[in-house]
């Protein structure tokens, strides 16, 4: 007796022999299962090999001596941020621990093979000092920057500049400026302010004062100050001592505190103050 054909949609759905039939399929799941065994074996072996007690780190080696930092202090910091062997040391973790030690401006630590750490030290540089809003003293670098340190005897004889949060940089370029113009006189700036209305303050190391304003196109605060200058000498003698020289005039300047007031107001010239 004749068996019935099977009808076109299950002739369609019969099994065409299972996963086992399809070598591209395959070969495919089993490079899969190879790479992840491989990657899953390298990561239990070293994570094994991270905890042996091996590759322990033995030095630390600072490259050039520092000025301001000491040996005890970096060994302290040592103590407390450079943890693990030589392979899973945090060098960032240090490299920050390091940057917090007063006088420390950058740090660079890299490994050094087979069992130490390299350690390289960037000071700052005291070029100023630095006087916050609330009274407090700091220190400025050559580059601008105000960084809080145990002051040395020898910064005493450091400028000493003032004015709003974030100025130091303008504020010692500027001293660098106006020190170029004073040493034609002898002179050199003491104080330096910046106060919050932008208007420049000095005083010289003679004890004068000098109040230059705020810095205009028409008015530069340069040409103020060589204007200074050039009469310095001729106040001096003419008048002897002289306290404050206010120089916010376009086309003079006012003296006071003279020793020798020859006019009754005291001054040279004035004008509209800018």
């Amino acid at each position: 007796m004749a068996k019935p054909r099977a009808s076109g949609r299950n002739a369609q759905n019969a099994d065409p022999g299972g996963l086992w039939h399809q070598p591209a399929l395959m070969n495919l799941l089993a490079d899969v299962l190879i790479v992840v065994a491989v990657a899953g074996i390298s990561w239990a072996a070293l994570t094994a090999l991270q905890r042996l007690p091996v590759f322990p780190l033995r030095e630390l080696v600072l490259t050039g001596m520092p000025r301001q930092v000491s040996v005890e202090q970096i060994e302290h910091a040592a103590r407390g941020a450079v943890t693990g062997n030589f392979f899973t040391v945090d060098l960032e973790a240090a490299r920050a621990a390091f940057e917090k030690l007063p006088w420390v401006r950058k740090a660079a630590l890299r490994r050094q093979w087979p069992d130490g750490l390299s350690l390289t030290l960037e000071e700052h540089e005291a070029v100023a000092r630095w006087r916050h809003l609330n009274g407090d003293l700091a220190l400025v670098n050559r580059q601008g920057e105000v960084f809080s340190a145990e002051r040395p005897a020898g910064t005493a004889q450091l400028p000493l500049l003032s004015g709003p949060e974030g100025s130091a940089p303008e504020i010692l370029a500027r001293h660098a400026e106006f020190s170029g113009v004073l040493a034609g006189i002898g002179r050199r700036v003491e104080v330096m302010a910046l106060t919050p209305r932008r208007a420049w303050q000095l005083r010289l190391d003679d004890g004068v004062a000098i109040e230059l304003g705020r810095d205009q196109d028409r008015h530069p605060l340069g040409e103020r100050l060589a204007r200074f200058v050039a009469h310095y000498d001729g106040l001096r003698q003419r008048f002897g001592a002289l306290r404050v020289a206010d120089m916010r005039y376009p086309n003079g300047f006012v003296l006071s505190g003279l020793e020798h007031a020859l006019r009754p107001a005291g001054k040279e010239s004035a004008g509209r103050k800018s």
